[in-house]
């Protein structure tokens, strides 16, 4: 399972003495350990694929902030730490594989329920751990403005 690599990759880095690696490490263990507690039952393998995803995802947010603050230093401490986690993760689909999806669902939605709200309803539970949410909705709101463009 990802929390036996994980803690066996922890171990490595230990004794690699890789301290960003270790920091990264440390903290999805941690979030693993605290999302057991708050379910109430061992994490399944899809349940510890959304801790690190969401792990990734607060290191995304950190960096934006960070970007905004001109901490170069922060910013650059959490794409490692990033880019480390994010190799825990399923593949991830590209833009085009994500707009495909996308015009699918458009597809097979009835015309009076096409909006930005249902087709990301539609499409996040295929993409899940698979898409970054922001990208699925930046190509979701680019294929709306074309198809009310070509109306």
């Amino acid at each position: 399972m990802l929390k036996d690599q994980i803690s066996s990759d922890l171990k490595d880095a230990m004794k690699a003495r890789d301290q960003v690696r270790l920091d990264a490490l440390r903290s999805v263990l941690s979030a693993f350990t605290y999302r057991r507690v708050e379910a109430g039952h061992d994490l399944t393998a899809e349940e510890q694929v959304a801790v690190v995803a969401k792990q990734v995802k607060q290191r995304n947010d950190s960096i934006t902030e960070y970007q905004k603050a001109k901490r170069d230093d922060l910013v650059s401490k959490e794409a490692q730490e990033r880019d480390i986690l994010a190799k825990y993760l399923p593949a991830q689909k590209s833009g085009d594989d994500v707009r495909e999806i996308v015009r699918k669902t458009i597809a097979g939605l009835p015309a009076d329920s096409v909006n930005q709200g249902a087709i990301m309803k539609a499409v996040m539970p295929q993409l899940k751990g698979q898409a970054d949410g922001n990208l699925v909705r930046q190509i979701v709101t680019e294929e709306l403005t074309a198809s009310a463009a070509g109306s």
